[in-house]
C-alpha cells in the first residue's frame, strides 16, 4: 500500500484487486489513513510512500506483490523508482498470487515467497559483507 492514487486510477489493471483487497477496501483503507479522500495532491510522502519525490540514499529495498494483487503496479513503479535512484532493489512477482496469499501457509507460492524473503532477510544481516551497513526497508 504505497500510493494513494491507486484508488483514482481511470485505468485500473483489469485483473487485479478481485480478491482479498479489493478497489473497495483500498479506498477505505486510504480515507481512513488520510483522513481525506485518497488522490489528492496534498498527500505527504510520510503516509504514501510512492509520493516522495527523491528517492535516492533509500536503504536497499525487498519487495514482493502478487501478480494479481491490487498493488501489482505501484510496487512494479516503486521498485522501477528506487532502482533508477540507485537504491539497491529486489522485486518479486508470484504468478496467480493474489493479496495476502501468504495466508495460504502450505501453498507453493507462499513457500516460494517465505524462501525469498529469508533469503533477502539473510543477505541483510549478513553485516560482515556490506560496506553501507544500513538494514533494507521491507514492503509488501
Amino acid at each position: 500500500m504505497l500510493d494513494d492514487r491507486t484508488c483514482t486510477l481511470a485505468n485500473p489493471h483489469p485483473y487485479t484487486g478481485e480478491f482479498i483487497w479489493t478497489p473497495e477496501a483500498n479506498r477505505f483503507g486510504w480515507s481512513s489513513l488520510l483522513g481525506q479522500e485518497p488522490g489528492g495532491p496534498d498527500v505527504s510522502p510520510y503516509a504514501a510512500a510512492a509520493r516522495a519525490e527523491h528517492l535516492e540514499g533509500l536503504p536497499a529495498t525487498f519487495l514482493y506483490v502478487g501478480a494479481l494483487d491490487l498493488f501489482l503496479e505501484e510496487d512494479l513503479e516503486y521498485a522501477r523508482r528506487l532502482m533508477r535512484a540507485g537504491v539497491p532493489t529486489e522485486l518479486h512477482v508470484y504468478p496467480g498470487a493474489y493479496h495476502g496469499f501468504r495466508m495460504v501457509a502450505d501453498a507453493q507460492v507462499t513457500q516460494a515467497a517465505a524462501r525469498d524473503l529469508l533469503a533477502a532477510l539473510k543477505r541483510a544481516f549478513d553485516l560482515s559483507r556490506r560496506s553501507d551497513k544500513h538494514l533494507p526497508a521491507y514492503h509488501s
